[in-house]
């Protein structure tokens, strides 16, 4: 027999299985003997007292042995199908539209501006280090998109956009560890990442598809409603390639992309997004305030059992939404930048979680309205305002790709830093006033935001901690419509605007099924 079973355990016993099958008789009356195996299918930590239990549904075989599950995917051989698809990018969206072209036996032809996933290690290591932004090669473009190397965190809250139980088992089928199928918040890590991705390529060519790098979409050409060709750049030589279907998942900073749409007449508009800075804490510091422990030794002892904590924050500020984003437990702050005069922060973690920092985007949700001086610009008012507070990060960060920063508690204070914490950015902070970097509208949403934070959080407002600007690729800002059934754009047929890029999702799990969701309306 097999039979479900959901427990409320101690730390201790959820990482011991032993303990978890004493628990499991112990519940369903059978003396230990019986239960022969167990199974955890979900698992989750409940925090809110100082007495942590973990929650954990389990999967128990009484008399019986538990079969092993074997998570496999066929696909077919496509490279002789008449039937392609041309995917304009190579993050989550357009790796999963062409993992299910290939279930639907088309062709899918990946079109990538960057490089692949290992080659754009050195272009990470020339802005860390050189203060050089390869705009091709970067955080955000390349092999992967931006979630390859800024964390891999796979919780989404948008079950009803797709099948996620099914993405979570193609990235196990291509070597995530299967802890993703169980836990409440799963978590691959930027260190493990690259080699998933890499599995994913050879998966797509392996099975007949195509995927050319260092390849950037500069045209559209269309006959009627429909596109008939493309126009590709590859170094120095421009090509041309006619299409059945095109897929555009370029992810949420081509904003050559939006332009070259405005330019060609395709209905592009602004969209709400969010802006900020990065907030990093000391994770022991964190783990202190999540855990309710009294000590750093008590600290110390808790996460024995324990993985590094992390925080979920909001709150209105003058009819504004101040919210965390992006909380990265025991993670490091990354260089993001697409251009060379502009600073712009992320946050990632290795797999582990185990560097000695906590940081997340804590940013404010703007409105259409706050576009309004930027009206000249049309749908690319948000993307306008979006730039503004980037180059002024670089101008204050000193004009290279350090980053303006402030201690927490003295942005709280009102008072100048007059030096800076120990940071994992890389390439360096510079002591700012950051009132003065994030302007009349985002400073002031800002400071009563951490305000409120530090009621919620006895604690959290401390000098040190720094916050690290701007935080201003959260989503796009600009959307380009699609008809609701079809998922295209009205006015040409078989152009599938797709993923983060298009204002369809946000974030890797999301991004990965409206990629399936287009190649399903495309086909």
């Amino acid at each position: 027999m097999q039979t479900k079973l959901q427990l409320q355990v101690t730390p201790q016993t959820a990482i011991n299985e032993q303990l978890l099958k004493e628990e499991a008789s112990l519940q369903l009356g059978l003396s230990a003997s019986d239960v022969v195996a167990i199974k955890i299918l979900k698992r989750s930590i409940d925090a809110r007292n100082r007495n942590i239990k973990i929650n954990v549904t389990l999967l128990v075989a009484v008399n019986e042995a538990l079969q092993e599950d074997v998570i496999t995917f066929l696909y077919p051989d496509v490279s002789l199908s008449k039937k392609t698809c041309h995917i304009i990018g190579a993050g989550p969206a357009g790796l999963f539209a062409a993992l299910r072209c290939l279930e639907k036996n088309v062709k899918p032809v990946i079109i990538e501006r960057g490089k692949d996933v290992k080659a754009r290690r050195r272009d990470l290591a020339a802005i860390n280090k050189e203060h050089i932004v390869n705009p091709e090669s970067n955080y955000c473009f390349g092999e992967g998109g931006a979630g390859t190397y800024s964390d891999g965190k796979l919780y989404t809250r948008s079950n009803k956009r797709g099948d996620v139980e099914k993405v979570l088992k193609v990235l196990v089928f291509h070597g995530a560890s299967s802890e993703i199928l169980v836990d409440a918040h799963p978590h691959i890590g930027t260190n493990k990442l690259p080699q998933l991705i890499e599995n994913i390529r050879e998966t797509i060519l392996k099975h007949g598809g195509e995927i050319h790098f260092n390849t950037k979409l500069i045209d559209i050409l269309s006959v009627a409603d429909r596109i008939s060709s493309i126009k590709i750049k590859k170094e120095n030589a421009e090509e041309e390639m006619e299409v059945q279907n095109v897929i555009l998942a370029t992810g949420h900073s081509a904003r050559d992309i939006y332009e070259l749409l405005h330019k060609k007449n395709i209905l592009i508009e602004a969209k709400p997004f969010a802006i900020g800075v990065r907030a990093e804490h000391p994770q022991s510091l964190i783990d202190q305030i999540q855990y309710h422990c009294g000590s750093l030794n008590e600290v110390i002892e808790k996460r024995e059992y324990l993985p590094p904590s992390s925080y979920s924050l909001v709150q209105q500020v003058g009819g504004y939404g101040v919210y965390s984003f992006c909380m990265c437990p025991g993670g490091i702050i990354a260089p993001c930048a697409t251009a060379q005069q502009e600073v712009v922060t992320n946050g990632w973690s290795p797999s582990k979680r185990n560097n000695p920092f906590a940081n997340s985007g804590i940013v404010m949700g703007l409105e259409l309205k706050d576009f309004e001086p930027y009206k000249n610009f049309g749908a690319l008012a948000g993307l306008e305002f979006q730039k503004e507070l980037e180059k002024n990060a670089w101008v204050f960060g000193g004009k290279t790709q350090a980053a303006p920063a402030q201690r927490l508690g003295d942005f709280v204070n009102g008072r100048t830093s007059t030096s800076l914490p120990e940071c994992s950015y890389q390439p360096g902070l510079n002591s700012v006033n950051m009132q003065s970097v994030l302007g009349k509208l985002v400073g002031p949403a800002l400071l009563g935001g951490f305000k409120a934070f530090g009621n919620k959080m006895r604690g959290y407002i401390t000098n040190e901690a720094v916050i690290v600007g701007v935080e201003s690729r959260t989503s796009t800002p600009v959307r380009i419509p699609r008809d609701k059934e079809k998922l295209n754009h009205p006015q040409l047929l078989n152009l599938f605007p797709c993923g983060e890029g298009a204002g369809y999702a946000g974030g890797i799990m999301s991004a990965a099924m409206d990629g399936e969701k287009c190649a399903d309306a495309a086909f």
